[in-house]
């Protein structure tokens, strides 16, 4: 199961990979940086554009531009015209709170939550769900860092965690009204098994979760059971995300912020984005509808 780079530049801290299917491009953010970046498949062409506060996610629309979650708010921004026009305003505590992990659901909505952004975490952040008018429904609340935001290939099942809990949830989910239900935990998890991070679903109805505190990425079924664990070349992998025409090829982010220079030393890859075939196909990502 080789693993390529799929770039030479670093990053501070890499999150929220999407593969935009119409134009074979990848966008991901890099939080700490203010910055968006986009990454042609074909020919290697890099992009990045850069904002004002933290950029923690970001989804496609269906008029080609991206929902982004920056700082406390939540933008729609047009990366060939570079234009950025607020949505939605969640967390008007920023910089206490600010949005983190975020995907467009099966109901065409952009799912989106918040974390404390204190050293020391309290459970005062929430998943939200906003709509292309601006409506905004505080969907679950008592998060210290919403994560791992996945659906699987049904519609049917939402998956989701708080990397500080550290906890996974699975939920029932109504991709006609957004509606969630059903909540049960399926796994809680240690430092040395890995801490949820960011995550996507296959097809086969696994989810995989980024261990960022254990440098693997972990597949478990829909009750929690794990099926497999990858090690990865860097001690903390953040998000993956499934590319190409039959999204078998994995794109895995991850971080270089705060590492020790001894560690930068022994890891010096950190922050770079690689790229693995898995061995399954990944649950395609829905498009905002704008």
């Amino acid at each position: 199961m080789p693993i390529e780079f799929l770039l030479s530049s670093a990053n501070r801290l890499a999150e929220s990979p999407v593969w935009d299917d119409r134009e074979n491009c990848l966008f991901w953010v890099d939080i700490p940086a203010n910055q968006i970046h986009a990454l042609d498949l074909a020919s290697r062409h890099h992009r990045n554009w850069n904002f004002r506060n933290p950029v923690g996610s970001l989804g496609l629309t269906e008029s080609n531009r991206l929902v982004v979650a920056i700082g406390g708010e939540v933008h729609v921004f047009d990366p060939k015209r570079e234009t950025l026009n607020l949505l939605a305003s969640l967390e008007t505590d920023f910089p206490k709170l600010r949005l983190n992990d975020g995907k467009v659901g099966p109901d065409g909505a952009f799912w989106v939550g918040s974390m404390d952004n204190r050293p020391q975490k309290e459970a005062i952040g929430a998943l939200y769900r906003v709509t292309a008018d601006g409506s905004v429904t505080r969907m679950i609340s008592g998060i210290k860092v919403s994560n791992g935001l996945a659906w699987s290939a049904d519609g049917l099942t939402m998956f989701h965690s708080d990397s500080r809990g550290p906890w996974i949830d699975r939920w029932d989910f109504d991709a006609k009204s957004g509606a969630i239900g059903g909540r049960e935990r399926i796994a809680s998890l240690t430092e040395e098994q890995g801490r949820p991070d960011g995550a996507a679903c296959d097809t086969e109805g696994a989810y995989w979760s980024c261990g960022v505190s254990a440098g693997h990425l972990n597949r478990f079924d829909r009750n929690g059971n794990l099926l497999a664990r990858i090690e990865m070349p860097v001690p903390h992998p953040t998000m993956l995300c499934f590319a190409g025409k039959d999204m078998r090829t994995a794109i895995v982010t991850s971080l270089r912020e705060g590492l020790a220079p001894d560690q930068l030393v022994s890891s010096p890859n950190s922050g770079r984005l690689f790229t693995i075939d898995l061995g399954c196909a990944g649950v395609a990502i829905e498009r905002f509808k704008d």
